[in-house]
């Protein structure tokens, strides 16, 4: 067994000071740290005053240290889930690009496999499908030429992989590949979308319920034409992904959104590729080029691509920006994206028979350590 002494343990609800955390590969307890009798078989961890939270879940992540989910490289996603932990990230979903797709599923194959196996870092729960079912007129980083219409027949052998898949759902009637995810328990996000109000409130009733990357690659929320962004803030079910870097949406809009969905409806990804964890330069992503330099990631044409930011930056950014407590702010990078996916049985807050993933961090979200399963995967 193991036991965390000297930390500020954050719940769904609160911040507990005094307590001793105690798990093995599960949470065990929380005990009062004067009523705490440790066995000689208990491994002290001392927080030192830092925060024990929850392990961090990034539900849209492509990449980091030079690795990609769509690299057909068999050891890259084992790569990326060693790195993983020392930005506090406990479980994540490698997300796809749009590209041809036998190179799509390939990576689906890939990421089935590297689930299954047992590695040393972060935990894959799935895949996130980010297209090819977008929209043309709003592709952002996404390559045009491998863009199709959703066919369920596409991914039916994936149903066991894929937890996410975001789509854009204009067009031809895209409402019964919708329920046939759906019915397969997969999380339907609208997203690359130039869908109106109407389109994406349909979509919304035919089984949709998250937004890709809110308020980039859709149209900007115009006060006679609410679209996709109007429409999420309008179904109180809808969950809607932030990045926060400052770059991809303005402070004022982040701290708009927590204020009318709230954390239990906002969730903070990364949406990071190879060169997070790197220094400026060329790398690339779906096949495109992509400069990095001071902290953004863009194709040659000046267009977004991705970002090179982690969820430990996000949550300090984010903490800076709006008025959030600290639990609350902890929910977006933890139960929040373990609701949507539908693991918040095992993960997602430090409750008693949970898995034991575990971050501390101080208070500039400097990443003191991270278990996941109760074993250490990382230390400063």
């Amino acid at each position: 067994m193991k036991a965390i002494i000297n930390g500020r343990i954050i719940t769904a609800s609160q911040v507990l000071e005094n307590k001793v955390l105690v798990f093995d590969e599960q949470i065990g307890e929380i005990v009062a740290a004067d009523a705490f009798k440790p066995g000689e078989d208990f491994e002290i961890i001392d927080a030192a005053g830092h925060y024990v939270s929850p392990g961090f879940i990034d539900i849209h992540i492509h990449g980091c240290g030079g690795y990609d989910t769509m690299d057909e490289d068999p050891t890259a996603l084992g790569k990326i889930a060693a790195l993983l932990p020392q930005v506090g990230v406990t479980s994540f979903l490698p997300t796809t690009m749009t590209m041809h797709l036998p190179r799509i599923q390939s990576a689906l194959q890939r990421i089935r496999a590297a689930k299954k196996a047992k590695g040393n870092g972060a935990v894959i729960l799935g895949a996130h499908l980010e297209g090819p079912y977008l929209s043309p007129q709003y592709k952002g980083a996404q390559d045009s030429a491998f863009i199709k219409t959703p066919d369920f027949f596409d991914i039916e052998d994936y149903l066991d992989v894929i937890r996410i898949v975001t789509l854009a759902p204009e067009g031809a009637d895209k409402h019964d590949f919708i329920q046939r995810c759906r019915a397969a328990q997969i999380t339907v996000s609208i997203g690359h979308s130039n869908a109106n109000y109407e389109q994406a409130l349909a979509a919304f009733a035919a089984g949709a319920e998250h937004v890709t990357h809110t308020f980039n690659a859709m149209p900007p929320l115009n006060h006679r034409q609410p679209g996709i962004i109007g429409a999420a803030l309008d179904t109180p079910a809808v969950t809607c992904e932030l990045i926060v870097d400052d770059v991809h949406v303005h402070p004022c809009l982040q701290r708009m959104l927590l204020k009318l969905k709230g954390p239990d409806h906002v969730i903070l990804i990364s949406d990071a590729m190879r060169a997070c964890l790197l220094a400026n330069g060329h790398y690339d992503l779906g096949g495109q080029d992509v400069i990095v330099s001071d902290g953004e990631a863009r194709l040659a044409s000046g267009v977004i691509a991705g970002s090179v930011t982690t969820l430990r930056s996000a949550a300090r950014l984010l903490e800076k920006n709006t008025q959030l407590s600290l639990p609350e702010l902890i929910r977006t990078v933890s139960l929040t994206p373990a609701r949507r996916i539908g693991v918040a049985g095992s993960k997602g807050s430090l409750e008693i028979g949970k898995d034991a993933d575990i971050t501390i961090f101080s208070s500039d979200f400097t990443i003191q350590a991270t278990f996941v399963a109760g074993k250490s995967v990382y230390r400063s």
